[in-house]
């Protein structure tokens, strides 16, 4: 016998203003990638083009997220962070990160200068790195994020650093530094071995796809149960 399709009133109330609301949040999330796409595409750009002038005091950081800048100053080698648990390659090791006192004077900038084993940790056995004197450091810009949740938190009395706090590190070096963000430098900034530089990655997820075809799918699933559940025999 031919089946017919026979709505009904409660169903059907449930299922049109439901559908509506997946294939919207499966729009916006079409909307949203190529937002996304469009932010990766700048900072990629950002990441690539010549340096500049790392940013001012009250700059808008959001701005410079991602941009190549270009600094000459000198390290303060005796005022070294650790930032903890980083690995290259598979082998852990940790990140030494120093104080940079640029030329013109005012407040350091706090400079990622790259990867080191754990034994690294000791300044004496990367001494071809300890670059003494003015140095003219290329890098990327980094603001500083909030402490993931299963992220340890930070020890300043052993120097042991999880995440970068400008304001926490400022006060455990005894160093006035530029606030908010820090410079990843490249791997040509760093003779001698260790640090290795160039420790960064623009690792801004893009989900958005993904979540668009659940959206839809289940717009899809639903739209299927509602007309198999109303088709009947006439």
């Amino acid at each position: 016998m031919p089946l017919a399709f026979r709505p009904t009133l409660w169903p059907t109330l449930f299922t049109v203003p439901a559908l509506a609301a997946l294939v919207a949040l499966g729009t916006w999330q079409l909307q949203r990638l190529e937002w996304k796409q469009d932010l990766i595409d700048k900072l990629q750009t950002r990441s690539v083009g010549a340096p500049v002038a790392p940013p001012a005091e009250g700059a808008d950081l959001a701005a410079f997220e991602f941009q190549r800048v270009r600094v000459t100053g000198a390290f303060r080698h005796d005022r070294e962070l650790y930032l903890i648990g980083r690995a290259l390659s598979g082998t852990p090791g940790l990140h030494i990160l120093a104080p940079l006192v640029p030329d013109g004077g005012g407040a350091a900038i706090l400079v990622d200068r790259g990867w080191v084993p754990f034994e690294g940790r000791d300044p004496a056995t990367r001494q071809g790195g300890q670059v003494a004197g003015p140095v003219t450091v290329d890098g990327i810009v980094r603001l500083q994020k909030k402490k993931g949740y299963f992220v340890p938190e930070n020890d300043p009395a052993k120097n042991a650093w999880y995440f970068v706090d400008t304001a926490a590190m400022s006060n455990a070096a005894g160093v006035d530094l530029r606030p908010r963000y820090y410079i990843v430098s490249d791997a040509a900034s760093l003779p001698g071995g260790f640090p290795k530089g160039g420790q960064w990655r623009l690792d801004l997820r893009n989900d958005h796809l993904a979540y668009a075809i659940t959206w839809y799918g289940m717009a899809i699933a639903l739209l299927v149960i509602y007309i198999v559940y109303h088709r009947q025999k006439a």
